[in-house]
């Protein structure tokens, strides 16, 4: 990170089904660097687990999930080490 501090970034996924909320992910992630934050916002029942599958195998790491009233709020910590075309 050269020394700059990792930025966060809020993707509501809120009403989006699978696999919208793990594509809307990849497609934020790309745009982030490594170390930065993306915290998703997801309604989807489905998404927890998604999320967590998606992490696995792009090598970006789950920080967190906690579903609230339906609503999932999970933070993806971006990996230096991303595995070929995992976004």
């Amino acid at each position: 990170m050269n020394g700059e501090s990792a930025k966060e970034r809020v993707l509501d996924c809120s009403g989006s089904v699978c696999p919208e909320p793990v594509m809307r992910a990849r497609d934020a992630i790309a745009g982030l660097s490594a170390g930065d934050i993306l915290e998703v916002i997801a309604t989807d029942p489905l998404a927890e687990l998604d999320l967590s599958v998606f992490c696995e195998h792009t090598g970006h790491e789950l920080l967190s999930a906690q579903t609230v009233d339906g609503t999932l709020r999970a933070r993806i910590r971006v990996s230096s080490g991303r595995r070929p075309g995992a976004g």
